[in-house]
């Protein structure tokens, strides 16, 4: 009898390949298929002693050598190669079948596939993976979406390969169509909020605090040990520790100070904006990449007037206080973070559970930290949470923070320095925390330039106030 594989990836770049050596490195046949052979026999001849691989030259010799229901991994780039791939693959499949998608998938398209997979009695699987290489060979965070008879049979095997915390996989199903997509968009827009709050404290502490990048890994080593510990920080310890080989300098100052992006956290903000959810750290943090991407426009603007930062300024509490505001403006864009992901779940309908998102988060991806036991700890507490800021522990964190966070956005902004992420997660804090907020003039503007009614504090219902009558008075609207 010819063996059959229990999954197979099409598609074998760098994440392609990883993920099918570790289902392999986990006892399961895998069946490898790509547009060129040649990188079909490559991986073959170079890993074959993993486990067992059935190479396949043609589409149709793919197919054949999977187990039904058949399970097909799509690791090609996003957008119209996704499209080609499914193409191809659809005609060739049966009912209940499934076609896996972990690439980083718009959640729109992951919803529109899917819809029209349906139809063809085919489940299509929008599925986020997180950890980049590494973590796609030796353990990632997996978030798939699609149907629920799909993870039973699709499952296991996800949670086999997945990283583990104390046994449990980083790996559940979180809901239907996009869901999927949608959540591990929403990582990677927490992802560059804490990149660029990571960035900001390190800027302050040398340009206000006067530390060399040595001294810095040495004190980002430190927080790595407390509640600050997480993925981000500990590779942040590395970067600024390493020099550079050719000249002898901190690595860190041989690099051009122009951050690129792929997409996803430009992603994440649009969907908030559609929303209406307020995720300000994420934009801060997609708008400052942008700001560094354009040397024309910062070379123009060079000359502005301004302070010049003065090493030393912040004193000797410096390091104790960027660490507080660091803590506080993380909790910050991670709230957000959540609050967009339930706003979603209640728009699409997918019931998301988001202490299940902490928990498969804990490892294998990008923003892992330990703080995330908090967060599932909140939403099994209470798991309508309407914001992880008012949870105990959060609040309690935050609000001992907030006098160091004041003054560290205080300092930057006195010596000059950019600190978009601090000072947004702060302003964020406030206008949560507000009694009454200056929107109510915002409505009286729109209201006299534009009819646009408003709501009064001690009357159901919308008015309109006749502005361009003498006596000025006003009418239900």
């Amino acid at each position: 009898m010819t063996e059959k594989a229990q999954i197979g990836v099409t598609g074998l770049a760098v994440m392609g390949r990883n993920l099918a050596r570790n289902f392999a490195r986990h006892g399961h046949t895998v069946a490898l298929h790509n547009r060129t052979y040649r990188r079909t026999k490559e991986l073959v001849e170079e890993f074959g002693s993993e486990g067992t691989f059935l190479p396949a030259e043609t589409a149709e010799q793919f197919v054949a050598s999977l187990e039904r229901p058949r399970r097909v991994v799509i690791m090609v780039k996003a957008g119209k190669p996704t499209d080609d791939v499914i193409e191809e693959f659809a005609p060739l499949l049966d009912e209940g079948d499934m076609l896996i998608d972990a690439g980083n998938a718009h959640f729109a398209d992951t919803r529109r596939r899917e819809a029209a997979l349906r139809e063809r009695g085919l489940h299509f699987v929008g599925t986020g993976v997180s950890g980049g290489e590494e973590g796609a060979l030796h353990g990632p965070s997996i978030m798939p979406g699609g149907s629920a008879e799909s993870y039973v049979s699709l499952g296991p095997l996800l949670e086999d390969i997945a990283a583990k915390v104390d046994g449990v996989p980083c790996c559940t199903h979180v809901g239907p169509d996009g869901a999927g997509h949608f959540v591990k968009m929403v990582h990677n827009g927490i992802e560059y909020a804490d990149m660029q709050l990571i960035a900001e404290a390190y800027d302050i502490l040398r340009r206000a605090g006067g530390h060399e990048p040595a001294e810095i890994a040495q004190i980002f080593q430190g927080w790595n040990s407390g509640r600050l510990g997480s993925y981000l920080i500990e590779i942040t310890a590395e970067v600024l520790r390493q020099n550079d080989a050719k000249t002898g300098h901190p690595f860190v100052d041989v690099v051009l100070d122009q951050a690129e992006q792929k997409g996803t956290g430009r992603w994440t903000v649009q969907a908030a904006l559609d929303l209406g959810v307020p995720v300000s750290g994420i934009a801060e943090a997609v708008f400052a990449r942008a700001l560094s991407g354009d040397p024309d426009t910062r070379a123009a603007a060079a000359g502005l007037p301004g302070p010049a930062p003065q090493a030393g300024a912040g004193g000797t509490d410096l390091q104790a206080d960027v660490e507080q505001a660091l803590f506080a403006s993380k909790i910050v864009a991670y709230a957000q973070g959540f609050q967009q992901i339930q706003a979603a779940s209640t728009e699409y309908g997918w019931d998301i559970d988001p202490g299940a998102m902490a928990t498969i988060w804990r490892d294998g991806c990008i923003i892992r930290a330990k703080f995330l036991d908090y967060i599932k700890q909140a939403y099994d507490k209470q798991p309508g949470l309407a914001t992880l800021l008012v949870d105990d522990y959060f609040q309690e964190a935050v609000g001992g923070a907030q006098d160091a966070w004041r003054r560290v956005v205080a300092l930057a902004a006195q010596q000059g320095i950019a600190a978009p992420g601090f000072a947004s997660a702060l302003a964020y804090y406030d206008g949560l925390r507000a009694q009454r907020l200056p929107a109510a003039l915002i409505q009286g503007q729109r209201d006299f330039f534009g009819a646009h009614t408003y709501r009064r504090v001690d009357a159901d219902g919308s008015f309109h106030t006749l502005w361009a009558t003498d006596d000025r008075g006003e009418v239900s609207a």
